[in-house]
């Protein structure tokens, strides 16, 4: 398509992950619909997530035990109606996914009991369904092969989206969202995508830290467009660290699942001494947020760049069995997990807070909805319990695919939409520009608005991401966007909305911790930004 030409849908998914697919999936068949993807389909965090999907199935798990446990890693902040919502849809999603194909681990038929179920922090039950250590994996490679086999979706890979169309930026009687601006990387173009109805499935925003388990897209381009379309960001202070990253300098980070501290995996010191059950009850089975700040207080008291996480006490064939994937991956660098320690550092993992919307993915915006990791639905609080998240994609996924059919031919037809504009930009000779900020901010967030936060760093911070800002909006009207420059802009502008709401919060909840302000309020609030 040229960038000269447009393309119309009924429906717009930008993401291919396990939101953006299932949608597609359960989205009507007499609906034409486009699914962007930023690189190939198995770019999204879907295909890299090793946990699971938490859904009450064991006969001694309850709804109501899935319900509690959420709500009490949320640190008091999450929306109940949300949570019921998500856990009482956790079987059906569970099914869904086996219905398409999706084959998880199972114990021995001898055994009475069809999946074997991990337990995870936060969870009073084994109630995590997996497919060994690569369930991403295996859910995303099944709903691509599903979503190849419906005739009514296109799929447009190596698609970046640079901003939404609505009608109230272009001075029209009907204000909703009109489709979007896209950029082919392939051939630098920009595309128009028409569309009724338009959904934002891009995942979170944990590449604005300098350390991070996510892949490279992740740098909230749905939060950030829908901001600037004029939706409400809410609780973006609260970004998840996952405690355990493999740490290995040169290497790209590699997430090391939580379930491996559910079979028994013991954190410990460099003198090999366990430190958890100094911090929490729980030891290593605490809240996500209780274990990260645990290990970077360690780390910082002792001065060391990494601490360890241990499982070679158990038996070499269940871990090898359990952890296939973490077992070779970490052998390929010399850790032989099943005799050694291994060494592990926090990373930005989850974004929590993201775009708000309703029980069915509804923006603020008439015709746009957002699902997955980049919406704001109250599930998670103040800190995502452990593989919520893949069950709040399936659940949410298929409360918009029933609110899109039931709405969609309600909304006016889509007018021939404007050309993006190019006649007063040029090719860019400085890209060391781009290389440069990209690298300030991630490392200024880092610092500044990590896992311990105070109100100084907080201000430093948000007055550097402000001047960022200022100079990548000066680089944007001067010359032809890239990827490169568009994920910038998105991850300069979330940034600024994480330290905005962080500077809102007076006190330490959940992820957010502040040192200025340690104790909890009694009375918990959503740190609500407007446009």
């Amino acid at each position: 398509m040229s960038a000269l030409k447009q393309a119309s849908f009924d429906v717009l998914i930008i993401g291919s992950g396990a939101a953006g697919l299932s949608l597609a999936i359960r989205l009507p068949e007499n609906l034409n619909i486009a699914v962007m993807s930023k690189g190939d389909l198995r770019a999204a965090s879907t295909y890299h997530a090793q946990g699971g999907v938490a859904a009450a199935l064991d006969r001694e798990d309850s709804i109501e035990s899935h319900i509690n446990d959420t709500l009490e890693a949320g640190a008091g902040l999450c929306d109940r109606e949300a949570v019921a919502h998500t856990c009482e849809g956790g079987p059906e999603a569970v099914q869904w996914l086996i219905e398409q194909g999706v084959h998880f681990t199972t114990f021995d038929k001898r055994s009475g009991k069809t999946y074997h179920l991990n337990q995870e922090g936060g969870h009073s039950f084994r109630r995590i369904l997996h497919a060994a250590d690569a369930t991403g994996a295996e859910i995303s490679n099944t709903l691509i092969s599903r979503v190849k086999e419906k005739s009514n979706v296109q799929l447009f890979k190596h698609r970046v989206a640079i901003d939404l169309i609505t009608g109230k930026k272009l001075g029209k009687e009907y204000e909703g969202v009109l489709g979007a601006y896209i950029l082919n990387t392939q051939n630098s173009e920009v595309e128009v995508f028409r569309a009724k109805t338009v959904v934002l499935a891009t995942g979170g925003a944990s590449k604005a830290y300098l350390y991070t388990s996510n892949p490279d897209i992740a740098t909230g381009d749905g939060i950030a467009m829908a901001w600037r379309a004029g939706c409400r960001a809410v609780n973006m202070e609260f970004n998840q660290f996952h405690p355990t990253c493999l740490y290995y300098p040169g290497k790209s980070s590699y997430l090391i699942t939580e379930a491996l501290r559910g079979e028994g995996g013991l954190l410990k010191l460099p003198d090999g001494t366990r430190f958890m059950p100094n911090f929490d009850p729980k030891a290593e089975l605490a809240p996500r947020d209780i274990v990260a700040r645990a290990i970077d207080h360690e780390m910082k008291r002792l001065g060391a760049d990494h601490l360890y996480l241990d499982i070679s006490h158990k038996d070499e064939n269940f871990i090898k069995e359990q952890f296939p994937n973490i077992h070779q991956h970490c052998l390929s660098l010399g850790i032989d997990i099943c005799k050694q320690a291994i060494p592990v550092v926090p990373a930005a993992h989850y974004t929590c807070g993201g775009i708000m919307t309703n029980l069915k993915g509804q923006t603020d915006i008439e015709g746009l909805y957002a699902i997955g990791e980049t919406a704001f639905t109250g599930l998670h609080g103040a800190n995502r319990m452990a593989s919520n998240s893949l069950l709040e994609c399936l659940v949410f996924a298929k409360s918009a695919a029933q609110a899109i059919a039931e709405s969609i031919h309600q909304l006016p037809d889509v007018d021939v939409l404007p050309k993006w504009d190019e006649s007063q930009v040029s090719d860019s000779d400085e890209a060391v520009v781009i290389s440069h900020n990209w690298d300030e901010l991630r490392r200024f967030m880092w610092d500044y608005v990590g896992i311990v936060r105070t109100d100084k760093r907080l201000a430093r911070a948000l007055s550097r991401v402000e001047l960022l800002q200022r100079e990548i909006d000066e680089y944007y009207s001067h010359f032809k966007v890239s990827n490169d420059l568009i994920e910038l802009r998105n991850l300069a502008q979330v940034s600024e909305l994480i330290i905005r709401c962080a500077l809102q919060r007076k006190e330490s909840r959940g992820l957010h911790y502040n040192l200025d302000y340690p104790l909890t309020l009694k009375e918990a609030k959503n740190s609500i930004l407007t446009p």
